[in-house]
Order: C-alpha cells, then structure tokens, then sequence
C-alpha cells in the first residue's frame, strides 16, 4: 500500500497537471535554473522565503520535482522523444509532465487528456528501453542524466564500478550531521533529537537524520552540539586530525566544516591556522568556531592568492598541512546535480594545473618527517591520482603514505571524497 507521502506526491502531481501557481512556480524555477545552472540549493531557499503561500509539503514537492529535471534531464528528453509523434524540441511543460509520468507519480491517462499529442505509454517504457543499450558509457550518460564526457570518464576511471556509481550520484544525499565533540556525544545528540535517525557506518561522530526537519532552527545546533556534514566529509577530517598533534594548517579551509571537525576530534589541543582567499567564507567561518565552543582555530586570510607574512613564518614547521582543494565537484552530484551541467570537460586541465600548484606550494609548509595530507570531493583520476603523481615526481622529498582514501555513493553511502597523505623525509 502506497504511504502517505506517495499519495500526497500522486495527489499534487495530479494538481500540477491541471495548472495552477503550483504548476506555473515549478516551471518558473525550471527555466530560471537551466539559464545559468546555479545551485537549485540556494534558489529553493530563496523563493520559500518570498513565496509564503507555499506550504511544507508543497515546498517538498516542488524542491523534488526541480531537482528531479536537473537530475534526469537526459532521460526526460529521451522519454519525449520516444513518444512524440512529430520531431521537434522538448517544451518545459511537457518535461515536467515526462518527469512526473517516468516517477510514477502521474499516470499517463492524465498526461495523455493535458498533452494529447505524446505518446505516454511509449515515454513511460524509457527505462526499459536504455537498459537494453549495450555501449555502457552511453547507458550510463541516458539513465543517469549525465554528459557523454563524464560517463566516458567514469567508465575509464572506474570499469565496472561506473555504472553503480553515475546511478548513486544521481540519488538523493541522505541528511547527515557531525555531533561536536566539544559539546556532545552521537549517542547523546540523538536522544537529544528525538527524530528518526541511525548512527554512520565509517565515523562515530555521523549521525544520518531520517525525518524531515528544519536542521538549523533546533536547539541542537543553535548550541553548538552540531553541524551538517556529510560522512565522507567527517572521515577526512579523521585523517587528518590524526597526524596534527600540534600544528595543523589547513589551507584551503573555505567556511570551515573540516576545520571544526579537526579542531573537535582534538579536543582543541594543538593549533589549527585556517587560511582561504575568501573573506566572507572566513568571516562565515569564526562565527561557527564560536557556536561550536572551538578555540585552537585561527582564520588567516591569503589576499590576492599570496601568503601573508604570518603564513610564512610557519613554512617548514607544520605537523600536517591539510590541502582541500578546490575541484571539479564530481563527487558530490547527489547535493549539487546542477554542475554536471555547469562543467566543461576542459575544465578539468584548468582544475588539475590549480591543484598542482597549491600542493607543490603547501608542501613548503610541512615540517621534517611532518604530513602533507591532499583531498578533494572528486572522483576523477585526472583531479585526484595524477596530481598527487605530478607532485610527488617533482618533489622527492615527498612520499605517499599507505593507501589512499577513496570513498563513493555506492560504496560508502557518502559523498565521494579522495584523500592520500603524504610525508616528508625528515632528512633531505
């Protein structure tokens, strides 16, 4: 028997199909996003706090509805495709009623009665029609919405690995938060909830929240006891914390979620230097450090790319230099599904050049015998593997240290994350 959230999505469905301003904000979101791909994210937040009329369960049905055309995209067109009698482009309109058709949540007598001229039965068998597809790029770019460049990547990058892994990035990421240890325990955080939640499989810090709820209006967070992160995320910072008994300078460290978790997993003993080119970011930062009663952390900004002089005055003394570095985002597709359409495959050059450079400067600050820790929320070979490669056969003075940290969506249930410490030689 369908829950009660199916019937409730069937019921609005039926709602949007006949028109309406539900229907008419839907499309006007649709065609505001596909102009410039932003993040549907902060797009959402936005027009919910101009559109009051709209309800929480509307709000839910309308974030779903346009994350599910940025996401299937490809599949919708195909869909149309299929069942369109005359050639001709896909209008939005018909989109949104092949995307609500292909998730069952409309049936194709109300599909066929509002839009009489597609052939809906034959858009509903779309699925069924890429699972026959042979080349595995191909099906993998037509089931998971994806550009050919990127199933071709995936499929270099991973082999058989690649289909599971486009089909969990295209799924919904699970609500995830980090209990701070400066406050609270996961056990206690959890009972302090009182929602639906179950405790993460890779940190004991992660606590994956299963009820919908406003996150940031409880008394949980407002105190500090914890933040959004997802799992992935945390196991970084588990990495790195373990080789930062004193200083640890985390150089692209953005608004912080990873130093805060550092700084927890410490006990805020020891030193953290926090450093980004953004200031808003850092500013954003501080004032999260305060909420989490963090105190060993220190912002520093990099004005204009360049090191300051209190930055300098640490270069070969650092136990662990802690490179996040800005990336292609791949990895995290499920959060933000609009970049698959944002991105270029040439991108991926200028990326790899970026990441070369920050590494082979932040070794400069790692102390004898000390680490040099890379990570980033790609999973591309060309981001992650061949740049620490590049580095290390540049520098021999660094050395990869044990296996590298890869976890993904349908391996880990996290994000996906690639991380590989390096050490320098004590003696050069």
């Amino acid at each position: 028997m369908p829950d009660l959230d199916t019937l409730a999505d069937r019921k609005l469905a039926q709602t949007v199909a006949q028109g309406g301003r539900l229907r008419a904000l839907v499309l006007e979101l649709w065609q505001r996003t596909r102009m410039d791909w932003g993040f549907v994210t902060d797009r959402l937040a936005t027009t919910f706090r101009n559109q009051t009329w709209v309800g929480a369960h509307e709000r839910r049905f309308v974030s779903e509805t346009l994350y599910g055309l940025v996401r299937h995209l490809r599949r919708v067109d195909l869909a149309l495709e299929r069942g369109r009698k005359v050639k001709k482009p896909p209008r939005d309109l018909e989109r949104l009623f092949a995307l609500l058709v292909l998730e069952g949540t409309l049936d194709v007598e109300r599909a066929a009665k509002e839009l009489p001229d597609i052939d809906w039965r034959a858009a509903r068998g779309t699925d069924d029609a890429i699972a026959g597809e042979r080349n595995l790029a191909k099906r993998i770019a037509l089931a998971a919405s994806l550009p050919d460049w990127l199933a071709r990547r995936l499929v270099d990058d991973w082999g058989a690995e690649a289909e599971p892994l486009a089909n969990a990035l295209n799924e919904r990421a699970p609500m995830t938060v980090r209990a701070n240890l400066l406050v609270t325990t996961r056990d206690d955080l959890a009972r302090e909830l009182g929602l639906r939640t179950t405790p993460g499989t890779w940190s004991d810090t992660a606590l994956h929240v299963e009820a919908r709820t406003n996150l940031f209006a409880l008394d949980a967070f407002k105190r500090g006891a914890m933040e959004a992160q997802d799992e992935g995320s945390q196991m970084l910072a588990d990495l790195a914390a373990k080789a930062a008994p004193k200083l640890c300078i985390d150089l692209c460290a953005g608004a912080g979620g990873k130093t805060l978790a550092i700084a927890a997993r410490l006990g805020n003993r020891g030193r953290i230097i926090s450093s980004d080119i953004d200031a808003a970011k850092l500013e954003e930062l501080r004032r999260r450090a305060r909420r989490a009663k963090v105190s060993n952390a220190q912002a520093m900004l990099l004005e204009n790319g360049t090191w300051p002089a209190e930055l300098e005055q640490y270069l070969g003394k650092a136990d662990m230099v802690f490179v996040d570095a800005p990336c292609s985002g791949i990895g995290a597709l499920r959060r933000n599904p609009e970049a698959r359409w944002r991105l270029r495959e040439e991108d991926l050059a200028g990326f790899a050049k970026r990441q070369r450079e920050i590494l082979a400067g932040a070794r400069r600050l790692v102390a004898p015998g000390g680490a040099l820790m890379y990570a980033t929320c790609t999973i591309l070979k060309v981001e992650n593997e061949d740049v620490v490669d590049a580095v290390c056969a540049a520098h021999p003075e660094l050395t990869p240290e044990g296996e590298a940290m890869k976890v993904a969506p349908h391996t880990h249930g996290t994000d996906g994350f690639y991380a590989r410490v390096m050490r320098r030689r004590a003696t050069e």
